[in-house]
This record gives C-alpha cells, structure tokens and sequence, in this order.
C-alpha cells in the first residue's frame, strides 16, 4: 500500500474519538459542532451577556441582588407557560392561546376559591384540570378532524379568553388575600440562604454520578469513555457559576420559592425528554412523524400527551401569576404572556421545526426575556420599545435556528 494513501473514513472517526479524550480534543468538538449549526446554549449566553452589559452600563440598578430576586420572581410565571410551548414546538406544531388558557386559569381560582369558598388547594386543582381538559379537545380536533394546530389554538384563544371574561362577570377582577400561602408563594417566600447553596450543589453532583455512570457502562461494552478530569472541569464551572449566583442573590432577598419550584419543573420535563420511551417518541415523532409511525410509535397518543402538558402547565403558569398579582382580572393572560412564552421557547434554543430543543429552552428563554422587559422598565422607556426590541429579539432567534437548520443538513446532522 502507498505511504500517501488517505485514511479512511473508519480511521478519522477512531482518530476523533481518541482526541475527544483529552481537554483539548473536547473543545475542537465544541467548536466542530458549533460550525456544524449545533449551537447549544451559546446563542443565550452571548445575549444574557450583551444585555447585562448594555442595561447595566445604562442603569446600574439591573444588576443590583434585589432587581434580579423580582427578575426571578416574574420568570417562573411565563416560564411555566413557556415549558408547555417547548412539548408542543418539539413536534413541530404550536399552541397559540397558552396566554388564554393561563388567564381563564387564573379566573378560575379567584372564582372557585374566593366567591364559591372553596379550599385553596381544590381551586388550584380544579383550574390545572380546566387547562388539562382544554388539550384534550384540541388534541381530539387534531387527531380526529384533522384541523391544523394554528387554527385550533387560534380559535381557542378567542373562545377561552371569552370564557374568562364571562366568569368573572361585570366586575372583571377578583382580589386574592395577600395573608394566604398562594399569595406569600408568588410575593415574598423565599428559600433560607444554606438551603439554596445546597441545592445550587445537586447539578454537579448528579453530573459527575451520572457521568462516571455512563463511563462504567461504555468500558463494560468495550467502547471509549470520556475521561473523568473533563466531567470534573464541568461539573466544577457548574457548581461554581451556580454558588456565585446565589451568593449574589442572597445579598438581596435571596432565592424565590418560586423560582425554585419552576426549576423543578424544568429538570422533571428534561429527565422525562431524555430518559424516558415518552420523552424519546417526542422526538421521532418531531423529526419525522411517519417514520415515528412505521417504527410503531402512538403518534396520535404523543401529540395528546403534548397538547394536554402544554395547556396543564399554561393554568399551572396562570395560578402562579394570579398569586403574583394577588388578583385574578380580565387582564391576566393578555397583552405579550403568549408572545413572551413562544419567544422564551424559541430563544432558548427549541426548533420552530420539531426535533430540536429540551426543558432548559424556556428556563433559558424567559430569563432573556425577562431581563430585556425589566431593563427597559429600568430604562422608563414606553410599552412600544418594548414590544419592538422583544419582537427583534425573536426574529433573530428564529434568524440563528433557520441557519443553524441549514447548516446541520449541510453536515448531515439534520
């Protein structure tokens, strides 16, 4: 054989695999996924950095521990409304009356608890299971009529939203009673400051268990694992970055609850993505339903499953606002809390074409969302720049996720 034969194609994947071992091979995989359109949560971090640098050299205030404890506070409403948007997006469809569905939400609780003196747990329930009923109709208008998800959702914005203002009559708000735990909860509940230092500790434990777990299981197959020293640098710049953040945050109040309870939300949908048959059909099914359909996948069962999460967790959103608020009013679920919620979705990272995104996507999203609203509210500008800078916003997200799609079917990895 001559000496200026090229490697096969065999040899330069064995070769890529033992450079992968070492710290520096992991960051020529980085970069080579980047240049092949799979971004990651790169986009997200280059504008939280942007933008903490733009607000903060305009007003201080944005970065001061107390702004971003009310920053946290206002993510977790439309983040949960937002978590829902993610199951919907992953197979490619869309659900556009979250807003509403968060909103009648909302009205049912101060209806079922404050007018009928029902116990406050009962109304929660009740209005997580009025949003759960909502999916289950349009799942059986998609699946059984055949109606595209943009006019079900669409029809069902302006129904719901009906539905709403009917219940809670002429006078149109209802106060919620500011001693009550819904209202604490959404207000002023925020975790001691050990508590939140050991939660801010599980991610890099459950990185380095489940990392040296997965290393146990390829060296038992015969296959290559990843060396323990890079689960360690990441496992480390995690914990650092998440102990720093609440060491900052409580020099102000300190961690919301509530907060914490949509992260919660956030790491139970991303296991249920990633580590479940459910999870994995929500993929196959996204990238190519027929195939998911040939490989004997309940296609119309998944779809089901993602329009009744995705309007259960919208009413789970729209108690959480009503209980920031302490009101349930014809206001809830109106204005930019769909738009914020797609947005926050999309801007995460989640594929307006299906196949692509997880549970961080909103988590992501609604905190870039959330720190534009609050740095122009900082600012004192208008409602109109608002809607204009977020509206921007979003379009180059959805810009960056068409070219990345280009880019991954030019790499074969589409």
């Amino acid at each position: 054989m001559s000496q200026n034969t090229k490697p096969s194609a065999l040899d330069r994947s064995d070769e890529r695999v033992r450079h992968d071992d070492t710290i520096g091979g992991a960051i020529r995989a980085f970069f080579d996924r980047v240049k092949a359109g799979d971004l990651g949560v790169l986009p997200v971090v280059i504008g939280l950095v942007v933008i903490s640098v733009v607000f903060t050299s305009l007003n201080p205030v944005f970065l001061a521990p107390n702004n971003l404890v009310n920053l946290l506070f206002d993510c977790a409403t439309v983040g949960v409304i937002s978590l829902g948007i993610v199951c919907v997006l992953l197979l490619g469809e869309i659900d556009l009356s979250a807003g509403s569905v968060s909103g009648f939400a909302a009205a049912v609780v101060g209806v079922v608890w404050i007018n009928m003196g029902w116990p406050v747990a009962a109304a929660i329930f009740f209005a997580i299971l009025a949003g759960a009923a909502v999916g289950m109709i349009y799942s059986f208008l998609f699946n059984k009529i055949g109606m595209p998800s943009f006019i079900i959702s669409l029809s069902g914005l302006l129904a719901i939203l009906g539905m709403q203002l009917y219940i809670l009559g002429p006078t149109g708000s209802i106060n919620l009673p500011y001693a009550s735990p819904l209202v604490k909860f959404g207000q002023i509940l925020i975790m001691p400051a050990w508590l939140s230092h050991l939660l801010a500790l599980l991610p890099g434990v459950v990185i380095v268990l489940s990392g040296l777990s997965v290393a146990r299981r390829r060296v038992a197959a015969g296959l290559t694992a990843r060396p323990s020293s890079i689960l360690l640098i990441k496992a480390a710049a995690i914990t650092i970055g998440l102990e720093f953040a609440v060491w900052y945050l409580n020099l102000g109040r300190g961690v919301p609850y509530m907060f914490g309870f949509f992260v919660l939300l956030v790491l139970a949908l991303q296991y249920a993505l990633t580590r479940t048959k459910w999870g994995r059909s929500m993929f196959a099914v996204g990238g190519n339903r027929e195939a998911a359909r040939r490989a004997g996948i309940n296609v119309k069962g998944i779809y089901m499953s993602a329009f009744v999460l995705c309007s259960s967790l919208a009413a789970l959103g729209g108690v959480l606002s009503a209980s920031r608020l302490a009101s349930s009013s014809q206001q809830a679920g109106t204005g930019d809390v769909n738009l914020n919620a797609i947005a926050a979705a999309v801007i995460g990272g989640t594929s307006l074409f299906g196949g692509r995104g997880s549970a961080y996507s909103a988590l992501l999203g609604i905190i870039v969302i959330q720190a534009i609203s609050n740095g122009l509210t900082l600012l004192n500008l208008s409602s109109s720049l608002r809607y204009m800078i977020t509206g921007a916003v979003l379009a180059i997200a959805v810009i960056v996720d068409s070219l990345a799609r280009q880019s991954r079917v030019s790499h074969g990895r589409a």
